[in-house]
């Protein structure tokens, strides 16, 4: 945070304290769960009392609350933090933030993304991997961030850590704030669920940058009509099944659902795309590691597969480790999204609003080619202009 040496872990921490309080009925023991294999649910209508910003005026400081944390005290907008998942790497980004100094890999970051924006530079070298067969708690120390843009439940459910570490970490170095809304099918998340857009309104609280949040709304708005406009009648469009591989070559498949409000399947949802297992009685993913194999994906026999767990791969590295397994596989060659070559690569779990104009204009293009073949779905150099605060 700008200008705060000895009096910052003082300043932060009483935000810490106070977020450690809220978050001691939140906050359990340990599982099993690695988070390996990203998921979709419907665990939970996300209903729950809105999350609020606050000021002194006299001391400068501001409170944003966010579940399971509460509320978190401020001093200034933050000038060194981490990330763990992508999406909110992304929305610090999108708000003028810099890069994080971590992230929980690099090949689940869609930076590419940012190749894209005319004047941006991103340097993927400075950011640490903080996933090295689990989180070392001395990372945080070394990194010493402002604040640790993540959901404190994901460090104690999937990386072992104990309540006793976060809160350590929250008064020694800086406080946690992020609320895991990828997918909503852990048990453990009883509490409420944010969308993308109102997970980067905190976001934007906690940045001060409330005009750039704005843009980024109208931008987002601007692409939804763009693509209703677009959109081919509800009887035209296809039936899809969205997969992550078990294995490679393919023969087994963790299948999820469109329709669980989780932000890895926002773009999904926005281009309406009929969920093949909607209409079939066949389980989706819930983190308990059910699978489901070849003969029941032809039982459904969607007309477009989509292949999670090939994030950046090349057009011709997904050809080579899915498509031709499948064309050469006796069961999945008979599948009609195999037989009229509409198997698509996924894209990535996490994603911010920049990553999700990106990967919504892909699918676009991928799903409905005769509506979105020459379309362009969102302004590069508008999001660029965004970002460096020129617009």
């Amino acid at each position: 945070m700008r200008g705060i040496e000895p009096t910052r872990r003082e300043l932060v921490g009483s935000g810490a304290a106070l977020g450690g309080a809220l978050l001691a009925g939140c906050l359990g023991g340990s599982d099993s769960s690695d988070g390996t294999d990203e998921t979709n649910s419907d665990a939970s209508d996300g209903t729950s009392e809105t999350a609020t910003a606050s000021s002194d005026g006299d001391s400068g400081t501001y409170t944003v609350a966010m579940e399971p944390m509460g509320a978190v005290e401020f001093d200034g907008p933050p000038e060194r933090w981490t990330a763990l998942l992508p999406s909110y790497a992304d929305m610090a980004f999108a708000l003028g933030g810099g890069q994080t100094l971590g992230i929980q890999g690099h090949k689940r970051y869609a930076t590419e993304a940012y190749d894209e924006l005319p004047g941006i530079e991103y340097d993927e070298s400075e950011i640490r991997d903080l996933n090295q067969q689990g989180i070392d708690k001395e990372l945080f120390y070394e990194m010493d961030a402002d604040v640790h843009f993540m959901e404190p439940n994901q460090l104690i459910h999937w990386y072992d850590w104990d309540r006793s570490d976060v809160d350590e970490i929250a008064s020694n170095v800086g406080p946690f704030f992020g609320n895991f809304g990828r997918r909503r099918s852990d048990e453990w998340h009883d509490y409420r669920y944010y969308d993308l857009y109102e997970a980067f309104d905190l976001m934007a609280d906690v940045f001060q940058e409330r005009e750039r949040y704005e843009a980024f709304v109208d931008l987002h708005e601007t692409m939804l009509e763009t693509v209703e406009q677009r959109l081919p009648p509800a009887d035209q469009r296809p039936n899809a099944m969205l997969v992550y591989p078990a294995d490679e070559p393919p023969t087994e498949f963790y299948p999820y659902r469109f329709d669980d409000g989780g932000i890895s399947t926002k773009q999904w949802r926005d281009l309406r795309l009929n969920d093949a297992l909607a209409a079939e009685d066949v389980g989706h993913y819930t983190g308990d590691g059910g699978t489901i194999d070849m003969e029941t994906v032809l039982e459904v026999d969607p007309e477009i597969l989509l292949v999670r767990g090939q994030e950046g791969a090349s057009e011709s590295a997904f050809r080579e480790s899915i498509i031709e397994p499948m064309q050469d596989d006796p069961v999945a060659s008979e599948l009609q999204a195999v037989q009229t070559e509409a198997v698509y690569n996924a894209g990535y779990l996490d994603q911010g609003p920049i990553i999700n104009f990106y990967q919504t204009e892909r699918a676009a293009k991928d799903i409905y080619p005769d509506a979105f073949a020459d379309a362009t779905l969102f302004d590069r150099e508008r999001v660029a202009e965004i970002v460096t605060g020129e617009f």
